[in-house]
């Protein structure tokens, strides 16, 4: 009878195999790629002002139990919508923005209000009543 000897497989830690670590890294990149695809759903979820409450509801039920099928008809069935919905608010952040740029940039000081409404009392354009208003207002804020 022979006997047969049982050969012993060592870990090698994790930089051991190549094929682990590269098995690792694609498992790694594959769920943070559906994690950035998750929040993106439900960002857009409650971005979408046309779709009622029920329907979010629903959605996000969806997403729990079969999160990646759910994810993917999502993708297909509204991408689109997710698209504009995401435009639509980087112009309105844009113009928020711009505006106040807009408004940093063009406020004076305290001081060049004060003279402004100085020239126009002296010119007579306004009154001493309405001056002081002006110079409180100035110097309020």
């Amino acid at each position: 009878m022979r006997f047969i000897e049982a050969q012993t497989i060592q870990y090698q830690g994790f930089w051991g195999s190549i094929g682990d670590l590269i098995w690792w890294f694609l498992w790694a990149f594959i769920f943070i790629t559906y994690l950035f695809a998750l929040f993106a759903v439900i960002g857009d979820l409650f971005r979408d002002h046309k779709l009622n409450g029920w329907a979010k509801a629903i959605w996000i039920i969806a997403l729990i139990f079969f999160p990646f099928l759910t994810l993917f008809v999502y993708l297909i069935a509204r991408g689109g919508g997710m698209a504009e919905r995401g435009a639509a608010q980087a112009a309105q952040m844009r113009d928020a923005q711009a505006k106040y740029i807009k408004s940093v940039a063009t406020s004076s000081s305290p001081s060049e209000e004060i003279a402004k409404a100085k020239t126009l009392l002296d010119s007579g354009a306004i009154t001493q009543a309405e001056f002081d208003a002006i110079k409180s207002k100035a110097l309020a804020g």
